[in-house]
């Protein structure tokens, strides 16, 4: 059986977290249940909340006093905690790689490697898929998602070969994706393209930017005092976002200083800057070479 998913940067992160065994935290991206596996041994009275939208991740939960599973995206933190009465947490944990269930399960879409269809979602009840921004959204639309999620300088023209290409038949499948735009590959870097190619639909397809702006806001707010946000990226884009907001509390990074030239912010940095894998998890694990692990603490 394919491993659901290995928990990159395991030991920073719970370092990070500063697990107190009495506290309250939150897995924002429960997963294969790894991290989540690994905080929960280090409660003692203390709660731990899981997030997972995707239903094969209900196969991974095991029944324990101190762990509840909250089948909804992260977005909906804040809700949840106010249906279980929680008024503050200890920490919180998101681990925003797609994992590799997710590129390994052929028929879910999310990887160029399998003909498969045009899916790309998480939340497998919710309605739009990577088939429907392909096909119905405009050209204007598409020129905007590869320039800004997937970093394309010739988004014009990919998108508008997509949308000549759709014209005549409707682009179904991941196959008939990369035939439309295998025109442009570069010679020497055709998996680079198509990986850039991929996300830029997938995010678009689960909102990824606007779900992780909304869990930076609420779960500030809901982060006690000296609380602990633990938070992995794996691409430039989400990167960027989280560095601007722990270091000045809003998404474009622009610091704030109070009359005696105090920045005023709501998180401060807890463990320096970027925590990357070493060589060792990086051999162990190929999958975790892109991660990005940045800790801020509540003021």
């Amino acid at each position: 059986m394919t491993k659901y998913h290995t928990p990159a940067l395991l030991n920073p992160c719970l370092e990070g977290l500063n697990i107190d065994p009495s506290g309250t935290f939150v897995d924002a991206t429960f997963g294969g249940g790894g991290h989540s596996a690994a905080i929960i041994e280090k409660l003692d009275s203390g709660h731990l909340f899981g997030f997972d939208q995707d239903d094969d991740a209900r196969a991974n939960i095991n029944d324990r006093e101190r762990f509840t599973f909250v089948h909804h995206n992260f977005s909906f933190l804040k809700y949840f905690m106010r249906y279980y009465n929680v008024d503050a947490l200890d920490g919180i944990l998101a681990d925003l790689g797609v994992s590799f269930h997710h590129f390994d399960t052929a028929e879910r879409g999310f990887s160029f490697r399998f003909n498969a269809p045009l899916d790309m979602r998480m939340n497998q009840n919710a309605t739009l898929t990577a088939a429907n921004v392909v096909n119905e959204y405009s050209l204007e639309q598409l020129v905007s998602l590869f320039r800004l999620y997937g970093d394309f300088r010739n988004a014009y023209k990919l998108a508008d070969e997509i949308c000549k290409t759709r014209a005549v038949k409707r682009i179904k499948t991941t196959t008939e994706l990369k035939e439309t735009v295998e025109k442009f590959f570069p010679s020497k870097t055709q998996s680079k393209f198509l990986a850039r190619l991929f996300q830029a639909i997938r995010m678009e397809v689960n909102q990824e930017v606007e779900t992780l702006k909304t869990l930076l806001l609420d779960g500030t707010n809901l982060l006690k005092p000296g609380g602990r946000f633990v938070v992995i990226t794996y691409h430039s884009i989400e990167d960027r976002i989280v560095k601007n907001f722990f270091k000045s509390g809003n998404f474009e990074g622009k610091v704030e200083q109070d009359f005696y030239g105090n920045v005023v912010a709501p998180l401060k940095a807890a463990k320096g800057g970027i925590i990357v894998p070493d060589e060792k998890e990086i051999s162990e694990n190929p999958r975790s070479r892109s991660a990005k692990l940045r800790i801020a603490e509540k003021i």
